[in-house]
This record gives structure tokens, C-alpha cells and sequence, in this order.
């Protein structure tokens, strides 16, 4: 698995290798494992963004579109679509690959949202600079 950022805007993207141990008893990604890997790509761009301890707070809006099978490679983006005081709203698109012949599609979908919270696991605030700092 990989993490890059994206220069322009607050995104992020992971691959994954599908191996045969995260399929259903249908030989396809189960979809336990494909919203742990949302959920993940959604933490690092949060995470990214806000530079500080997050967490999530909601789930919504969650689609699987395809099947994803072993031996396709899944890459996950996560775009940040909102920055409120403490919480943002992170949108994942999941684009699946047959690595023998390149061919691509939009696998899955979802929108999460993440809340930075203090040491004590309170909201905290983000800190608005955070992205001209990473520019």
C-alpha cells in the first residue's frame, strides 16, 4: 500500500494489492475490508490536513459499485470537500485496475466525516494555515 499527496488541493491517494484473503465466500473484495481501506484513505488526508490527531464521526453515502477481485490493484482518493472549525468532510473514490491489461473503473465510493480532536479526545480546532503550509 502507498500514500501520495496531490499538489493541487487537498487530496490524497493509496493503492492496494487485492490478495486472496480479503474476499468473500463470492471471490470478491468483501465489503468490510474495501470500507476498512475507505476509511483509511479518509484518516491520512484528514490527517494530513488538519496535522493533528483525528478521528471519525460519520459514514455516509457508501457505494460498491463493481466487484473488486484478487490481483487488481485498488487506488483510493481521498479529496477533502469541507473544513469547518473542528471536523471536515472527506469524499473516497475507489478506481480498480486489472494490472494485466490496465484496464480502470470506479469500483466504489463514499463520504466520511473526520473531526480533529485533542490529547483528551475532544474537538479541537484545525489550524486554518495548515494549507498554505502545504502548498
Amino acid at each position: 500500500m502507498s500514500l501520495s499527496a496531490i499538489r493541487n488541493g487537498d487530496a490524497s491517494q493509496m493503492t492496494a494489492l487485492i490478495f486472496p484473503e480479503t474476499v468473500n465466500h463470492h471471490g470478491t473484495l468483501f465489503a468490510g475490508a474495501g470500507l476498512a481501506l475507505m476509511s483509511k484513505a479518509a484518516f491520512l488526508a484528514a490527517s494530513r490536513r488538519a496535522r493533528r490527531r483525528v478521528v471519525m464521526a460519520a459514514s455516509d453515502k457508501i457505494h460498491f459499485r463493481t466487484p473488486v477481485l484478487p490481483g487488481q490493484m485498488l487506488e483510493l482518493t481521498a479529496t477533502i470537500t469541507r473544513v469547518g472549525r473542528t471536523s471536515m468532510g472527506v469524499d473516497i473514490t475507489g478506481e480498480v485496475e486489472t494490472l494485466t491489461t490496465g484496464a480502470r473503473h470506479l469500483a466504489m465510493s463514499g463520504h466520511f466525516d473526520m473531526v480533529a480532536v485533542d490529547e483528551s479526545g475532544r474537538p479541537a480546532p484545525i489550524n486554518p494555515d495548515t494549507m498554505e503550509a502545504q502548498a
